[in-house]
């Protein structure tokens, strides 16, 4: 692979990073005991209001904490696969199938940078 297409598709992995950590940080909280790992945070309501409308505050927030918890995977999965690819990179087996070992297309690489196998075995693997 061109080394000057590779160091692009590492800045542009590089800052999808950054914006998923952000995106994350607003929501979720990094658990320390598991690598890769977050957890988003359970809300915790501070009881100003009582009776139906404490109730209906905190369904409200519990359904929102339910709502979160998917975007959250979604986003653990993204992180851990630009993660896996910055480590490819470092050791130079970025661009290859992870199964057949052939070299992914630049065009595929260039949509998708964290792209794990070229389409032939992402078919199977799916």
């Amino acid at each position: 692979m061109d080394k000057k297409l590779q160091e692009e598709l590492k800045i542009k992995l590089e800052t999808e990073k950054t914006e998923i950590e952000t995106n994350l940080k607003s929501f979720a909280q990094k658990d320390d005991k598991l690598k890769g790992d977050w957890d988003t945070k359970f809300p915790n309501w501070g009881g100003e209001e009582t009776g139906n409308d404490a109730l209906e505050k905190g369904a409200d927030q519990v359904q929102e904490y339910g709502n979160m918890l998917p975007v959250e995977h979604s986003l653990e999965k993204r992180l851990m696969d630009i993660n896996h690819a910055l480590e490819k990179i470092g050791k130079e087996t970025y661009g290859r199938c992870e199964n057949c070992k052939a070299e992914i297309p630049e065009d595929r690489l260039k949509v998708f940078p964290a792209a794990r196998f070229c389409m032939k075995c992402e078919k199977k693997h799916v």
